[in-house]
This record gives structure tokens, C-alpha cells and sequence, in this order.
């Protein structure tokens, strides 16, 4: 029996439109700025030295982070401190009012509903745990992050890892097979698969189809 459903974000819950054409931009504008006058706060400094860790570059080489950090988001790169980064202005934006939070139309009842059966909901996405909720608290219908129980990005795994799964399943307390992922991507269904879970792919407009599991094209349709 199913007792948790985890849930994948862009594709999934998201319109991956909203993650490219409204968030990515408004980071990738705003981002030098935000590192050349930020540089004294905890959060960014420790984000910094992870990406001259990762690129290779002086602990005090700002304008190589820059660089480095704007060259990422252009690759659409899954690098923990980038999107360390991204939350943090994203913050700034929602906060202001700049853009809200894209659900689908059907997400929130769905979750609603799933909740009121007794299934805890949680998270999965390589967007930093601060950026999802900021998306689901600030999102088109109000504030939805109240209905996660947790919420899970790629420190406790990448998303195509097997191993991953079974982070989540172990922070849960729930065996594989009592917990349904969902996402539009083959291969994070695969791992989740390999890891014992239940899957459902979510067919949103643009996807591809993955043969071999089972589809939903939206949240109503997924069977339980």
C-alpha cells in the first residue's frame, strides 16, 4: 500500500517554461550583483567555495565565480551551490511580488486530496530545498508548502542515482514499495524503479513518453 507520494517539480508539478523563461533569466541577471554585494553573508561565502571547488578556481576568485556560476546556468548544470545561489535571489523576487509560483491547475486539489487520505507528500527536485519551497509558498494558489512533509534536493543524492532513493526512503522510514515517485524523466523513474518504489510518469505537454511505465497525464490520473 502506498503511504507516501514523492514528487518531482519542473515537468511534474511545474511547467518547465516557468523554470526556463522566469526563473533562470531572473537569476542569471541579477547574479553578479548579488555575489559582489553579498560576499560577507555565511551562506553565499560557503556557496562560493563549493564553486571554486567545483570549477577549479581561488578561493578568492570572484569574478571566476561569477563566471562560473552564470556559464551553469546557461548548461543548465545541477550544481548544489548554483542553485544554493538561485534560491537566495529567487527569495528577493517572490518576496517582491516579481513572479508567483507556476502549479499546474489540477496540482492543488490533487495534493489536497491526497492528503486528506492519509498520504504524506514530500519533494524531490535539483532545485535547492529553499527554492522549492518558495515556489510552493509563494505559488499561483497560495501557499501549498504546508502540505509537504519534506522536501529533498541533491544533497541527498543525484536524481538518476539509485542510492538516491534510497536516501529518501530511509529519511521517510518507509520501505520502497510504500512510496510512489512521480516525474516526467525516464531516468529518474528508472532509479526510483531500481530502489523499489512505485513510479508514475507525468506526461505533460512536450514530454516524452517513457514505454514501460505507467503514465498519467495529469494528477487526477494517477491510480494509487
Amino acid at each position: 500500500m502506498i503511504k507516501a507520494v514523492v514528487m518531482d517539480v519542473e515537468g511534474t508539478t511545474t511547467d518547465i517554461a516557468f523554470v526556463h523563461k522566469v526563473l533562470f533569466p531572473y537569476a542569471r541577471a541579477r547574479m553578479a550583483d548579488y555575489v559582489r554585494s553579498h560576499l560577507g553573508e555565511a551562506q553565499v561565502a560557503e556557496a562560493l567555495a563549493a564553486v571554486s571547488e567545483e570549477a577549479g578556481l581561488a578561493a578568492d576568485d570572484t569574478e571566476g565565480q561569477i563566471d562560473a556560476l552564470i556559464s551553469w546556468i546557461d548548461e543548465d548544470r545541477k550544481v548544489t551551490p548554483l542553485k544554493t545561489l538561485q534560491g537566495l535571489i529567487w527569495q528577493h523576487g517572490y518576496q517582491n511580488g516579481d513572479f508567483t509560483g507556476h502549479v499546474y491547475p489540477e496540482v492543488p486539489a490533487a495534493l489536497d486530496a491526497w492528503q486528506e487520505q492519509g498520504l504524506r507528500l514530500a519533494v524531490y527536485s535539483s532545485g535547492s530545498v529553499a527554492a522549492q519551497k518558495l515556489l510552493f509558498g509563494y505559488s499561483d494558489a497560495g501557499d501549498l508548502q504546508g502540505l509537504f512533509e519534506a522536501n529533498f534536493d541533491t544533497r541527498i543524492g543525484h536524481k538518476r542515482e539509485e542510492a538516491s532513493y534510497h536516501n529518501i526512503a530511509k529519511a521517510l522510514g518507509l520501505p520502497g514499495e510504500a512510496i510512489l515517485f512521480l516525474s516526467d524523466i525516464k531516468e529518474e523513474l528508472a532509479a526510483a524503479r531500481a530502489a523499489g518504489f512505485a513510479v508514475c510518469q507525468l506526461v505533460r505537454p512536450g514530454t516524452v513518453a517513457a514505454e514501460g511505465y505507467p503514465q498519467a497525464h495529469h494528477f487526477q490520473e494517477v491510480t494509487l
